[in-house]
């Protein structure tokens, strides 16, 4: 699974509770929540879809985002992987592997759905907006990557009463990644220890990407 595209998948998604998403457009809707949100914390559940629609993997969790560029992603399900940024290195923990991969944010975040939704100036340098109206309850916006060497043709950012419900990153291959957020918390007060990351003792610490497991 490479860093820079599926693993990635880190939101610091939202716009305030009181905020009436419902009056606004979706890109109205985004730019407030661009604004606004300095830290957030969700459930979520990631399936991952191949060029036919069919789903091949599906994984689930919780994850914490401090704004500029702090997150920690927790997955626990089918088996457990954590993702952790300080807002300089990156740290991927393999427990099963033992393995922990470090890179800098810079490197890794370029072009990817990490930099959307850790780093505000994002939204406009790197997309182009298509507000595709109203898809059911929610607000729908098409975000299209301005760079020709994204791993991305185009994301997908559902919005419902101005918070981020759903996300889905489409790739150059037509492979899907598809993640839904629930229990979301805006701007709570998260410990800051959360995105500190220390190698257990006898685990290999090696820098590059990280490839996919079965």
């Amino acid at each position: 699974m490479k860093l820079s595209s599926r693993l990635l998948l880190l939101l610091c998604l939202l716009a305030s509770p009181a905020y009436a998403a419902a009056a606004a457009t979706a890109r109205d809707a985004l730019k407030h929540f661009a604004d606004s949100v300095h830290s957030l914390s969700a459930e979520f559940k990631q399936a991952q879809l191949d060029d036919k629609g069919q789903v091949t993997k599906t994984q689930s969790g919780r994850m914490w985002i401090a704004r500029p560029g702090k997150f920690r992603w927790d997955y626990r399900q089918p088996y457990q992987q954590l993702i952790v940024s300080d807002g300089h290195k990156i740290w991927i923990y393999d427990p099963d592997l033992k393995q922990v991969t470090v890179r800098p944010v810079e490197r890794a975040l370029a072009g990817s759905p990490a930099a959307l939704l850790s780093q505000r100036a994002a939204l406009a340098d790197a997309f182009a907006l298509q507000d595709e109206g109203r898809d059911g309850d929610a607000q729908k916006l098409k975000l299209i990557p301005k760079s020709k060497d994204s791993d991305f043709a185009y994301i997908e950012l559902w919005l419902a009463d101005g918070v981020p419900q759903r996300m889905a990153f489409h790739d150059q291959l037509g492979d899907t990644t598809d993640i839904s957020f629930s229990q979301i918390t805006v701007n709570p007060a998260v410990d800051a220890r959360r995105f500190d990351f220390t190698p257990p003792p006898g685990v290999d610490v090696v820098e590059g990407q990280v490839q996919d497991r079965d």
